[in-house]
């Protein structure tokens, strides 16, 4: 199966209230859309280097499998969907609009960075004194 990752860039509506949005986001949401086939792990992050009048200060990335990418999205349609309709949405987030790509495809395994031997540190060599006794 092909891996894929899920972008969903949000911010908080009402700055006020971005205690309940986080615990909404991170107990109530997160887990429901992990009920969607093929989703393997998700988290939130947080800008690390927030900016003036920034857009997009919390990124939810999700973790997926599928062989079937138009069933996948049409899974989570479904489900976010039925989180609206059993009210277990919320009117806090503000999502990109559709036309900004949210679903990337794994095109190469990640990489880790070589283990680098560590340079052999040589001691040095005292120097030798010499201990002959020099004739008169």
């Amino acid at each position: 199966m092909a891996k894929y990752f899920f972008f969903a860039f949000s911010d908080c509506k009402d700055p006020k209230r971005e205690e309940e949005y986080a615990n909404w986001y991170a107990n109530t949401h997160i887990p429901d859309m992990l009920q969607v086939p093929g989703m393997i792990k998700a988290t939130r992050l947080e800008a690390a280097e927030p900016k003036a009048n920034m857009k997009r200060k919390y990124l939810a990335l999700y973790e997926f499998e599928t062989d079937d990418i138009a069933q996948f999205n049409a899974d989570v349609q479904k489900q976010g969907k039925w989180t609206m309709q059993a009210g277990r949405f919320s009117d806090l987030p503000e999502f990109d609009s559709d036309n900004i790509p949210r679903i990337y495809k794994q095109v190469m395994p990640a990489k880790k960075p070589k283990s680098v031997k560590k340079p052999t540190i040589k001691k040095p060599v005292a120097k030798k004194t010499s201990t002959r006794k020099t004739k008169k």
